[in-house]
C-alpha cells in the first residue's frame, strides 16, 4: 500500500499556481477578442475571394469597378521610415496596424473607385486592401494626381 501525505502548503501553492494559469489563459483569450473586434468593428475584414473584397469595400460605401486595377505584392518592411510611420497612423486610426506585420509579404488590390463626393467616375480615386493570409490588415483611399490625397477607408 502507498500512501502520500500532502501538506496544506503544498496545496496552497498547487492552488496559486491554477489560479495563475487559468487567468493567464483568460487574458490571453480577452487579449485577442479585444484584438479582433478593433480591427473588424465592420461586419468582415474576409478578403480570399473577390466576392469578399468587394463587400468589404462596399461596408463603406464605395463603389468600384470588380475587376482590380492593379494587384501585386508588397513587402512590409521591418523597419519603418517616416513615410510607413505616417501610413501606418492611417492604419491605427482604423483598426489596423502594420507593424504586426513587418517583414511580411502581403497583397495589395488597388480598385478604382466611381463614387467618390467631388470626383463621380474619375478614373484617378482608387481604393487599395493589403491582405494577409485571406484577411484585410490595412488599405486606404488615395487619388494618384499629382496634388492627391490619401485617407483611410471611411468616406469624409
Amino acid at each position: 500500500m502507498f500512501v502520500y501525505s500532502i501538506k496544506s502548503k503544498q496545496i496552497k501553492l498547487f492552488l496559486l499556481v491554477a489560479f495563475a494559469v487559468v487567468t493567464a489563459i483568460s487574458l490571453f483569450v480577452l487579449t485577442n477578442e479585444s484584438t479582433d473586434v478593433d480591427n473588424s468593428n465592420k461586419a468582415s475584414i474576409r478578403a480570399s475571394t473577390a466576392d469578399e473584397r468587394l463587400t468589404f469595400i462596399s461596408q463603406f460605401g464605395w463603389e468600384v469597378d470588380e475587376d482590380p486595377v492593379e494587384v501585386c505584392e508588397v513587402i512590409i518592411p521591418t523597419e519603418f521610415d517616416e513615410t510607413y510611420t505616417q501610413y501606418n497612423e492611417i492604419q491605427l486610426n482604423q483598426g489596423f496596424d502594420l507593424k504586426a506585420y513587418s517583414g511580411m509579404r502581403v497583397k495589395r488590390w488597388t480598385y478604382s473607385v466611381k463614387n467618390y463626393p467631388g470626383h463621380e467616375n474619375k478614373n484617378y480615386i482608387r481604393i487599395n486592401i493589403l491582405v494577409y493570409e485571406g484577411v484585410v490588415v490595412g488599405g486606404d483611399v488615395c487619388s494618384i494626381e499629382l496634388d492627391g490625397f490619401m485617407h483611410g477607408f471611411e468616406k469624409i
